[in-house]
């Protein structure tokens, strides 16, 4: 038996809106906070991606060639730290030129391109590669989604991109416990191959970690592995283990005096000292462990996020709908008048990004709370208002350009 882990991090930073009022539209073009955007990046910078950053450094120096990790990052979390946080930058090209770390494709501002726009989605994701090999490295051939959005409709549209795998969510609804184990053939691209995250093992350290309330804490290294093993010999055969999390986990959703960094640092020499468990890319683990004998269909969109893993996160009420909808009917009128406005295209992609949608979620109980965390607004209300006045500006900027060609 063997268990090959893949730990997978999510980087991303939205650019904020700053409060944009009514009576601005037609006067003012500038949308974004830089102010809030700088403080935040320089924050998380300083808790997660610095202190990070070295730690999986100094783990990978120590455990070469055996401790492997991946990443995706997102273009405008890339932006952000060259304006505001360059040794970050600077950190995160040390980290890839260890030779440890497999680099992911994404779409270049985290957006639902996906499920609305063939077009965008295909041209964020060459973005996305451009603004990656500028900057930090080239990405491979492992895509990973928006919040791991997945569909028939968009495995297939990646798989005509070239791409051999694509990461999802290992949601009770499409994989028992011992499927998550194993790549997939999804059903509407069979040369494409699903990577399951195991969702309950990457919960325990991304939400659950800190949780005096929770019967395991506090959770150890030495625990963890036991967790891993117990799971390594539930099966026979090369399988794989999907530990899938956002990289702010660890310094900022989860501080430093809880523990996590003191983890993290055990948590590789724990694992290898246990035989049968390796650590291993995204596309080692697809040249190791054979695809299971189903195939995934998913006619409906699975992701990561809230109980409902769907996309209820960012489509689930009439103001997040109304929202989407009215984006991307600009995406004609953006596209014709950005020949004439070099910033207007960037302006209507940073409005894309999935997180304003997210920011206006009216859920209850636990995954509001969630919402609410991540939010900068008074309530999902106000996040609607504030970008819906941004979007009529952004119109009106169209409108005046199509008018100045015409003419």
């Amino acid at each position: 038996m063997s268990l090959n882990l893949c730990f997978y991090f999510q980087v991303h930073q939205p650019w904020r809106l700053r409060t944009y009022r009514y009576a601005e539209v037609g006067h003012h073009h500038d949308y974004f906070d830089a102010s809030v955007n700088s403080r935040i990046m320089r924050r998380v910078a300083d808790k997660c991606y610095l202190p990070m950053n070295a730690l999986l450094e100094e783990l990978i120096r120590r455990y070469q060639p055996d401790f492997r990790v991946s990443f995706s990052i997102t273009a405008t979390a890339l932006q952000q730290m060259q304006a505001y946080a360059p040794d970050a930058l600077a950190s995160f090209r040390r980290l890839m030129a260890t030779g440890a770390v497999e680099l992911l494709s994404e779409t270049s501002h985290h957006s639902l391109a996906g499920l609305y726009s063939p077009r965008e989605f295909a041209a964020q994701i060459a973005l996305h590669r451009e603004v990656c090999q500028r900057l930090l490295g080239v990405p491979g051939r492992i895509f990973r989604n928006t919040e791991l959005i997945v569909s028939d409709a968009i495995a297939r549209q990646v798989a005509a991109l070239d791409y051999a795998g694509m990461c999802m969510e290992g949601a009770d609804r499409v994989l028992r416990e011992s499927e998550v184990l194993h790549p997939h053939r999804y059903s509407a691209a069979p040369t494409l191959l699903a990577l399951a995250r195991h969702y309950r093992l990457s919960d325990d350290i991304a939400f659950r970690f800190s949780n005096r309330g929770w019967r395991e804490w506090p959770l150890t290294a030495e625990r963890y592995v036991q967790w891993l093993e117990n799971t390594a010999a539930s099966g026979s055969g090369e399988r794989l283990l999907g530990l899938f999390m956002d990289y702010e986990t660890f310094g900022e959703h989860q501080w430093e005096s809880t523990g996590i960094f003191d983890f993290m640092r055990a948590l590789p020499g724990a694992v290898l000292a246990r035989r049968g468990l390796r650590f291993v890319t995204p596309s080692e683990a697809l040249e190791r462990v054979p695809p299971g004998d189903a195939g995934v269909a998913l006619p409906d969109p699975v992701s990561w996020a809230d109980l409902e893993r769907d996309t209820s996160a960012w489509t689930g009420n009439r103001i997040q709908c109304a929202a989407q909808r009215a984006v991307y009917d600009l995406e004609s009128k953006v596209h014709a008048a950005a020949a004439g406005d070099a910033g207007l295209l960037e302006d209507w992609r940073r409005l894309l990004t999935s997180d304003h949608a997210y920011y206006m979620c009216t859920k209850y109980w636990t995954d509001g709370d969630v919402h609410k965390y991540f939010s900068h607004y008074d309530s999902p209300y106000d996040a609607y208002i504030g970008y819906m006045n941004v979007l009529a500006d952004l119109a009106q900027r169209c409108a005046q350009r199509s008018g100045m060609a015409a003419a």
